[in-house]
């Protein structure tokens, strides 16, 4: 769990009534790598270029991630492959969910904050640790900005997991595919076999009965 902490000036300007975050999720479709989920709570004015991170180009997606790091606050979740094989991918997903709202309301020292949740469904009831109101948004990371602010914040920051990770595994072009099912990271399933970041709760991978 990662969060960052709001200046001054932005704490300030923070009124009596519920605080409302957006939360999004990067990482639900590929074979290897974590979940990450990032929530968010704008300031005012809002950073420009906001916007869905995948409409994004990734210059323009690395410049709006630095403005809300450096203006917003936030939280970062991260839940690894050991856990999504044990949960499930969408348990895993509703815990970083929970875990970035977390860190979110740890960076504010407050815990008065409602949820904007992109897609159709939200932690509500679907995981223990999660404890905020919550409205799901269908199509949030264009509708809502701060959705859209969370957006990029996940993705940007497991992009960055897994090009790290490309390093010690270099055969499975993770710095280009980010742990995707693309066929040149399926090859590389086929020919080397999993590694250890890999999931084996998903079927391309668990069809493959080879050793680490």
């Amino acid at each position: 769990m990662l969060s960052g902490t709001p200046s001054t000036e932005f704490c300030a300007t923070l009124g009596p009534g519920p605080l409302v975050a957006g939360v999004d999720e990067a990482g639900r479709g590929p074979l290897a790598g974590p979940v990450v989920a990032a929530a968010v709570l704008l300031c005012k004015p809002r950073p420009k270029g906001i916007s869905d991170s995948k409409k994004l180009t990734p210059a323009a997606r690395a410049s709006a991630e630095e403005a809300i790091r450096r203006r917003c606050a936030f939280g970062i979740g991260v839940v690894d492959v050991d856990a999504i094989d044990r949960l499930n991918i969408f348990g895993a997903t509703m815990l970083a969910m929970s875990l970035a709202m977390k860190g979110l309301c740890e960076a504010l020292n407050e815990q008065r904050l409602e949820a904007l949740i992109d897609g159709n469904l939200t932690p509500h009831g679907r995981c223990a640790e999660w404890r905020w109101p919550a409205r799901a948004v269908v199509g949030g990371d264009l509708r809502e900005p701060a959705i859209g602010a969370a957006s990029i914040l996940a993705k940007e920051y497991r992009d960055r997991l897994m090009a790290d990770a490309a390093r010690s595994h270099p055969h499975y072009g993770w710095d280009r595919n980010k742990g995707y099912g693309t066929a040149d990271h399926l090859q590389a399933l086929r020919t080397h076999g999993p590694t250890p970041l890999h999931r084996r709760s998903f079927a391309p991978v668990a069809q493959l009965e080879m050793p680490l």
